[in-house]
Formats: C-alpha cells, structure tokens, sequence
C-alpha cells in the first residue's frame, strides 16, 4: 500500500531524511519495504497488516508517525460552510438490517458542478495509484485515503423518493454496479436502496443508475458503517474487490463516519461549488461497543523484561488515541479508540488480553531496547502422556523400517468407506452437514482409504515401491448418546513394491513384510498380536487376516483385492490396543551375558491348521531355565502331505553366570521338544 509524504506532512512533521522515517515505523510494527522517489514525490510502499485497517490511510499513519517522532498531529477541517436548508428535509434514511449497518450517515450538497478536479487533488490521487474520473468522485476516494472511511456520492435527483434504504437484497433482485457488470443478488447481500429498487451493493460498489455524471447537480453522499462479515461474504460471492471492501471487510472506524461525510462535504464545496445543507443525517440503528482492559505496568515489565517509565507509556497510548483512568499506582483501565475496535477482540470475560496492550506499549519503546536474555526452561511441568510416548514410539520404529509418514483429511467418500474393513463395522459412517465435496463428506472410519489412494497416486507416478504409514484418529457414532463420536487413536500402514527386472523377486515386497513390521511395532511396545485368517471387505480373500490380543479384534491385515500395476498391502491396528500388560512405556535394558550362548534348531511337524501363536504360548507357558529367546525359522510344506506343516524353530540358550554345557541344553531342549510334539506333533 503506497502513501505519499507529501500527502503525510500535511498532519504531522516528517524528518528530513525518509529512510529514517521508514526505520523507525518498520521497527513500529508498519513494514516499510520500499522508499520511491518519482514524479509524484517520495512514497512509502507499506505492508499494512490486515488487522491494521486503521493505518490504511495517510491520517492513520501520520497519528503513528506524531507518536514515533513526538510531534503535535494536526487534523484536517471538517467544517463545512452550510445553507439554511436542514439536510433532514431534502433527504430520508431508514436502515432496516441494523446487523448490517450499525450506522448511516449523509450529506446534501445543493447545485454543484461536475467537471475536472483541480491539479493538486489528481496528483495527490496518482500518487497512490488512482485514476482521476471527476471532481466530486475523486473527493470521495481522497477522504477514503484521508481518513480511512468509504464514502459514496449518488445522484439524488436519480434516487426515488430521495430516500434511502439499507436493506437485504430480494431474491432474483438485480443490480448494474459501476463497472457496468450486472449482478445477480441474494437475500444475505446488503444493498443500498430507494423507494423502488436497488441502487449500491453495501460497501462493494455503487449501481450505474444513481452514480454521478455531468448532469448531476445535488448530491447526496454515504458514510456508512458496515458489517465485515456481511461485506467480506458479498465481495466473495460476487467476485468484487474495491478499496472499499477492503478496508469495510477489515474493520473501518464506526465512529468517523459524520466527520468523513463533513470532510467530504467541505472539499466537494470547494472544488464543484454548490452549497452544504445544514446538518448531518446520522441514523443509528445499533452501537459498536468499545472495547475496555487493564493495563498493569508491573506485569508489562515482567513480560518485556525491560522497565517501562510510567510518564512514557501514557503519553504514547494517549498519543495513539487510548483513553486512561487510573486504576491504582501504576495501573490503568483503558478505552481502546474506535478506529482500533476491531484489533482487539474481547476475551470470554468481555476484557481485551492485556498482551494486546503490551504490544502497543513495547512497539512504540522498541524492541531493540530490550536487553537479550536466555529464557528459564525448567522443563516441562509434567512428564509427557503414554500417548504421546507410544505415538513417538510408533512413528520412530515406522521411519526406521523405511515408511514414510503421510497426513490425509479426517473425511472420504462413502464408497471409499465401505469399501475397506473398518474395525468397528456395526457403526455407520458419520455425515458431514457442509462437506466439501461428495469426495469427502463423511467422516472415517478407517485409515486405510486415505492411504491406499495415496500409494496408488505415487503407483501411477512411476514409484517402484510404496512404504506409507499414519497415525490418526477415526471417528465412530455413538448411537443415541447424543455426544461426540468415538475418537480412538489408529496407526496404519501400506506397502507394495514392483521389481525393476524380472530376476530382482527377492526385492518384492509381500504380504509377510507387513506382517512382520506390524508385529515388530507391537514388539517395541511390548504387546504380542495374533494373526487369524478372516473375510474382510476389500482385501483379497486368503490373504487377508484380524489381528487379536487376548482374543479381542483390535486390527487387521491384508492384500488389496483391486490392483494398479503392483499388489498392495494393508494393516491398521488400533493404538490403545498397543499398551504393554504393565501399562508402562518404558524401556527396560538387559545386558548381554559375557558367555557364549548355544543356539539348537528343531523342526515341529504338525497341522497346517494350527496357528503359529498357540505354538509360541506354549513355549513360553513351559520356557526352561537359560533360554533367552525362541523364534520361527522357516515353514515348510514342499513334499509333505496336504494340512501338514513343518515350522523350524531357533532356541537360543545363553547363562549370565557360567558357560552352558551341550548336555545340559539338550537335556531343557528334550524336555521342551517333547512337550510340542505330544501336543501338537502330527499324527495320521
């Protein structure tokens, strides 16, 4: 946003050197990002926050400026000559949606005459970047680069009944707005209106019918305040941007709104002639509350860590338009000014954060004069949730296995739903009332939708294999409790891989790859899961499986059934079924024994049908003295007949006090091994 200096020193002395200037109101908090000099003088190009609409104006910046520097602001005069005719005679407002249009204030100005503006008033325009288009509409945007506040002229002889409306707009109601679009309306727009028709889209831009021309003679001029929600939504749906809506949709001064009109009223006087009625029509339909807080200057030097002299911090906020009444020695209660309203939003006891204040004290008294410390960080105050140890714990294990975290909406498509397993399926999906897209209007209720379409997107992309896994929350009904669903925590995984070259088979990866790394995430948290073959939706049959702890579902497993160039395969598991039976997450480190160990293979004939968990349970129920660790080897079933198996299983044996014998291992080994074979040993 482009201010002119010449422009600002009519309100406030500027330094000789503007770099200096631009410095000291970056330092301020207004970014000056660069300093022109041309034929129109020396601008600042300003990035103007958006919660700054204040400053978005040569007045707004000069009171800054008056405040950084210490010079005295000089307002310009809103006192225009009037005629005897009352302004209330010649003209009627009526605002009938107060939400709308808190308030409407207007002038009336009698036989002027339209035609160029003088030099001075168009270079102070094209400075800015405005074309000049006539005196009286170029009145209207320099008090809006003035002083801030929208204004707009119509023809009153072209308004029906010379009369006003702030209304609603009718249903299939139309208006031809100023750049010569018509515009279909709707019943949430604001229009301006008068007793016939739409004559302005409220705070957007005026209508063609009533704007001023030539012929034009009196003038009726609007300066209004407006709502920022009712204005932001018309400017979107219509697809309007105007200097306008963009100070309207940030939030203008509700209490400038007659001095502006005045403002106007006086230049318009001096430049197109005519005379100014008497009075200002100012209609109030709602007020705009102030907003009110404490300021404790103990508590600010405490947060600034920089003493604050008292003497300076009422005079920079007096400056800046703050009004203070003591509220003990060095306390105030505090009126933030009316062009500030909508900076500082309340908090839920209708105060506004005393932080807000702080800022404005500690942005005029520099940032730089605050001596650098290093903070105090005692640590947390309490010791990190089980949650969020075994979601890190997850995550690290997931990274180091080679997958890659993926983050996906909380929503999908119903057919994306109930295409794949869900670990609660008597639940029904839960509808979104305004959602995106039908792509995404309900709920999930498994993670693994959202990561088979991301696996497929890198698929279609070239990606010879796929490793992606999530941690998020899905979301379940609570049929007739009337709360919020469900929302336990899920990891999930996908993986598939396409070998380059026909003889790189052992680089594919398979459905046991994924087995593995979901039994290796239950390992690291100290929880074992059993695998049982099932039918699950979306998941080939065969290839598919639920996993269980203590016999409940709290997962499952599988191969896609729909294939894009490569399989994928699929598993979730719910987090909070990853609690280890102590319910603690921490880890317990065994050091090694400083003897060797003896490791012993033994091969298990038995049933195809019996699971390899129930073989585990029952080394573990029987464990001998000695043995340190028990895994599966291989399986079998090459030549041996239909429903038999043959699992190798690795024992290794280790002592922490001594080196085992052979003997004594093959005595724990013969004990153990017959145990399997009586109980699980196949038999014809």
């Amino acid at each position: 946003m482009k201010f002119s200096l010449e422009w600002l020193s009519d309100y406030v002395e500027l330094p000789a050197e503007p770099r200096e200037l631009a410095t000291r109101l970056t330092a301020a908090g207004l970014a000056v990002e660069d300093v022109e000099d041309g034929e129109h003088g020396t601008l600042f190009d300003i990035d103007v926050t958006t919660n700054r609409p204040d400053c978005m104006n040569h007045f707004g910046l000069a009171r800054e400026i008056s405040v950084l520097l210490e010079k005295p602001l000089r307002r310009p005069a809103a006192d225009p000559a009037e005629a005897t005719e009352r302004a209330a005679d010649a003209a009627r407002v009526v605002i009938e949606d107060s939400e709308g249009c808190p308030r409407y204030a207007a002038r009336v100005i009698r036989g002027v005459k339209v035609g160029p503006s003088p030099d001075w008033l168009r270079r102070r325009l094209q400075a800015v970047g405005l074309r000049s288009i006539n005196n009286v509409v170029d009145v209207t945007n320099y008090v809006l680069w003035e002083l801030g506040q929208p204004l707009h002229a119509f023809d009153l002889a072209k308004l029906a009944g010379a009369t006003v409306v702030v209304r609603r707009a009718r249903a299939g109601e139309r208006l031809v707005t100023l750049d010569g679009a018509e515009r279909e309306l709707d019943p949430e727009m604001l229009v301006i209106a008068d007793a016939e028709r739409a004559v302005a889209l409220a705070g957007v831009m005026g209508g063609a019918d009533s704007e001023v021309t030539d012929g034009t003679t009196d003038i009726l001029l609007e300066s209004a305040h407006f709502g920022r929600r009712r204005v932001r939504q018309a400017a979107r749906r219509l697809g309007i941007h105007s200097d306008a809506s963009h100070r309207f949709e940030r939030g203008a001064d509700p209490e400038i709104c007659a001095e502006a009109a005045s403002r106007a009223a006086k230049l318009i006087a001096e430049v197109a002639g005519g005379e100014v009625l008497a009075g200002v029509i100012d209609v109030r339909a709602a007020e705009v509350p102030a907003r009110r807080g404490r300021l404790d200057l103990d508590r600010l030097d405490a947060f600034a860590g920089a003493a604050v002299p008292a003497a300076d911090a009422e005079r920079w906020l007096t400056g800046l338009g703050f009004r203070l009444e003591p509220d003990g020695e060095r306390a105030w209660r505090v009126t933030v000014p009316s062009w500030r309203t909508y900076d500082f939003e309340p908090r839920p006891s209708g105060e506004i954060y005393p932080a807000d204040l702080y800022e404005e004290v500690l942005r005029v008294f520099g940032l730089d004069r605050i001596p650098a410390a290093l903070p105090g960080i005692p640590g947390p105050d309490a010791p990190r949730a089980e949650n969020q140890v075994r979601r890190t714990r997850v995550r690290r294990y997931l990274a180091a296995a080679g997958f890659a975290e993926a983050v996906h909406f909380a929503f999908h498509d119903p057919a994306a739903d109930a295409a794949y397993p869900s670990l609660r399926p008597d639940t029904k999906p839960l509808p979104l009332a305004n959602p995106l897209s039908e792509r995404y209007s309900v709920m999930r209720r498994s993670l693994i939708p959202n990561l088979v379409e991301s696996a497929r997107f890198n698929q279609r992309r070239g990606r010879e294999s796929v490793r992606l896994f999530e941690v998020a929350t899905v979301f379940y009904e609570r049929p007739g409790s009337g709360e919020l669903p469900d929302q336990p925590e899920h990891v999930a995984l996908v993986c598939g891989s396409w070998p380059l070259h026909s003889w790189d088979r052992e680089w594919e990866l398979d459905l046991f790859d994924l087995k593995g790394v979901v039994e290796g995430v239950a390992r690291e948290l100290g929880v074992e899961l059993e695998a049982r073959p099932a039918e699950l939706p979306g998941l080939l049959p065969g290839k598919a499986a639920e996993l269980l702890r203590n016999g409940e579902v709290v997962g499952c497993l599988g191969e896609v059934a729909a294939k894009e160039f490569y399989s994928l395969y699929v598993a979730e598991v719910a987090l909070d079924a990853l609690v280890s039976p102590g319910g603690q997450l921490s880890r317990q480190v065994v050091l090694p024994s400083r003897f060797p160990g003896i490791i012993a293979d033994f091969t298990l004939t038995h049933a195809l049908s019996t699971p390899w968990s129930e073989i585990r349970a029952a080394i573990s129920a029987a464990q001998p003295a000695d043995l340190e660790d028990f895994s599966l080897n291989v399986r079998y079933q090459g030549t041996l007949p239909d429903g038999v198996v043959n699992t190798t299983i690795r024992f290794e044996y280790n002592a922490r006090d001594r080196s085992l014998t052979k003997d004594e291992v093959n005595a724990r080994q013969a004990d153990l091994t017959g145990m399997l074979v009586e109980r699980f040993g196949w038999k014809e």
